[in-house]
């Protein structure tokens, strides 16, 4: 029992002699802590008495109200945009507000805050936040860590550090390159929930800040938007901010290396059409260069997208300038395919001319040949002075002559029947139209291509770009534009 009172009777004095020496180092202080302008004030000391029972284990108000924590970001530059991998790089200064009731002190003159480096930081509690969607993630630690604190009177404390992300952002490529792409970080407590941890906006819509140098070679932001979310989970809901940044592309790159030179790609591929059909090695040849010229391009673009299922609008571009150089080659061979099957129609044709022409010379002289035999032998028959052949189909039939009037005389000469000769007039209609096919000349497709192929490019360059323009227009509700609406 004696000793039990004589260690309480000490621990009292050596409580009483370290609150002695406390207050004196707070009211005076050594020429090695002396802060000028601040009197006899020793900062050493009010941080070292923060320390005293603190414990960084457990939250502020433990067990009580749950802590809010303020946000606010300071984009400096977003270096890339990605749609192969699906994410975008940012540089920012990353801040976060919030009050711990232990770490307050007395007011004094001059003093009112304590800024602090970054190794203060490992002896107090902060709030456990991570970014939900981060790829990758470092601190910057040139020339020393870049991050600071910055403790109130009150207990308020701002703790600034300077981050790189890569975040990941799905992406809608479906109107690719005339897309505009909204990516997002989202910022959450990895191990409090709501009722611990309470995040948001610290400066309402003023939270997150973009730097005016911010520029992408392809891109052009729009603006951001806040959100405050309230995540539920298999372990219990938590607070979320989301800050979502609008990026619209730039179609200057895409015009000059894709839409233009397969534009003059379809142009050139109409040459063929004022060349010479004959001329078959040349039209051939442009035909294919171009096709493959075409097919190129394709897979050249592509390979820089990564491989979605879908159809992109720079896919229907190029399929359609492939669809007009392939058609400007099938229409070659079309005209060959029509020319050559004329040239069949025309050779059989003049074939069967020749064939009537001699049967109708064999009928003439075998006809000339009875005549005269059938003279020598009826010496008392009427002498028959000619006979006369309707070549041209008029009057009378072909087959009549003057032989009709010796079987009105009762004279029947042996003479033979001449065969129908060839219909001249449905020769000559038959001849006007042996160069067409279908009613077609060959050259005609070729005069019609010139009209057709440019007419029909043209009417889909208007639409396309019209409706695709129309289509592509995004517009987000509460953005607050970087340059002003």
């Amino acid at each position: 029992m004696g000793f039990n009172l004589v260690y309480y009777v000490c621990h009292v004095i050596c409580s009483l002699i370290l609150t002695n020496t406390m207050s004196s180092a707070l009211l005076s202080s050594p020429g090695s802590n002396d802060i000028s302008g601040l009197g006899d004030i020793n900062i050493s000391a009010i941080l070292n008495s923060f320390q005293m029972g603190y414990d960084k284990r457990v939250r502020p108000n433990y067990g009580g109200s749950p802590v809010s924590v303020g946000v606010t970001m300071y984009i400096l530059s977003i270096s890339s945009v990605s749609e192969v991998m699906m994410d975008f790089t940012l540089d920012m200064y990353f801040r976060q507000f919030w009050r711990d009731p232990r770490l307050q002190f007395e007011r004094r003159k001059n003093l009112e805050k304590l800024v602090v480096g970054a190794e203060y930081i490992n002896l107090i509690w902060t709030p456990d936040t991570f970014f939900v969607n981060e790829k990758t993630a470092y601190f910057h630690k040139a020339t020393t860590e870049n991050q600071f604190l910055r403790i109130l009177h009150t207990g308020e404390i701002l703790r600034s550090i300077r981050l790189t992300i890569t975040a990941s952002c799905p992406m809608d490529l479906q109107y690719f390159p005339m897309d505009s792409q909204l990516c997002y970080i989202e910022i959450e407590s990895f191990g409090y929930t709501m009722n611990d941890i309470r995040y948001e906006w610290n400066d309402g819509l003023n939270s997150v800040q973009v730097s005016g140098d911010v520029s992408l070679p392809q891109f052009k932001v729009l603006g951001h938007r806040q959100k405050t979310i309230e995540a539920s989970l298999s372990t219990g809901n938590y607070s979320r901010l989301a800050c979502e940044i609008q990026f619209v592309r730039s179609m200057g790159y895409y015009l000059i290396q894709i839409y233009i030179p397969s534009s003059l790609i379809v142009v050139i591929s109409w040459v063929s059409f004022w060349l010479n059909r004959g001329a078959t090695p040349a039209r051939v040849g442009l035909g294919v260069t171009t096709v493959l010229t075409m097919t190129t391009l394709i897979s050249s673009t592509n390979s820089a997208l990564p491989k979605i299922s879908y159809v992109k609008s720079i896919d229907v571009y190029l399929a359609a300038c492939f669809f007009m150089v392939f058609a400007s080659l099938i229409e070659y061979a079309s005209v060959g395919y029509m020319a050559k099957r004329i040239q069949m129609r025309k050779n059989r044709f003049l074939a069967i001319q020749k064939m009537a022409e001699q049967k109708k010379n064999e009928a003439l002289h075998s006809s000339n040949a009875n005549i005269h035999e059938a003279s020598n032998a009826e010496p008392n028959m009427p002498k028959q002075t000619s006979v006369h052949f309707n070549l041209l189909g008029q009057g009378r039939r072909p087959h009549q002559s003057k032989l009709e009037d010796c079987r009105h005389n009762n004279y029947a000469p042996n003479v033979t029947r001449l065969p129908a000769p060839l219909n001249t007039n449905l020769s000559i209609k038959s001849h006007k139209h042996i160069d067409r096919m279908l009613g077609m000349a060959a050259s005609d497709i070729d005069k019609y291509s010139r009209i057709v192929f440019p007419v029909t490019f043209f009417c889909f360059q208007l639409m396309y770009w019209v409706i695709y323009d129309h289509l592509a227009q995004v517009y987000v509700d509460d953005l607050v534009h970087l340059h002003g609406p």
